[in-house]
Parts: C-alpha cells; sequence; structure tokens
C-alpha cells in the first residue's frame, strides 16, 4: 500500500472547498454507479446464458458485429471512390 500517497490525498481532500468536495464526490459516484451497471450488466448475462442452457446465440454476435460492418462499408465505398472524391475538393 502506498500510504505516503493515500496521506497526501486526504490532505488536499481537507483542503478543498465545499464546491470542490462536492464535485469530487459526484466524480466517485459516477464511478460507482457505472461499477452498479457493470454488474447488472453480468448478471444479466449470466441470466441469459442460463435461460438458454449455455447455448451460444446463432449466428454469434461477434459473426453479426462483423457482417453489419461489412455492409456498412460496402455502403460508404461508393462515397470515397477516386471519381467522387474529386468533387469533394
Amino acid at each position: 500500500m502506498n500510504t505516503k500517497l493515500v496521506e497526501s490525498l486526504v490532505q488536499v481532500i481537507n483542503s478543498l472547498s465545499s464546491e470542490e468536495k462536492k464535485l469530487l464526490e459526484e466524480k466517485l459516484q459516477h464511478q460507482s454507479d457505472w461499477e452498479k451497471q457493470r454488474n447488472r450488466i453480468i448478471e444479466r448475462a449470466k441470466k441469459i446464458h442460463a435461460r438458454r442452457g449455455g447455448k451460444p446465440f446463432k449466428p454469434s454476435v461477434t459473426k453479426i458485429i462483423h457482417q453489419m460492418r461489412e455492409e456498412r462499408d460496402e455502403q460508404l465505398m461508393p462515397t470515397y471512390q477516386p471519381s467522387n472524391l474529386s468533387l469533394c475538393r
């Protein structure tokens, strides 16, 4: 444990104004909320996994994302053809 760092942090926190302390608490609370949300997502994923009997989604999520990226690339490629780039100048 880095005792000196902790002691320095305590000194800094004690020197903060009430507004600064409030802002610090909000920032720390935001992190806590994020962690709670992450835990909820993990628990929900476990329930879905259990409900499906451990069977993966078909097609896999990775395959779906890859397919969506390919479709988006096909949509964007005509925009970046050399003939169209001259129009952008």
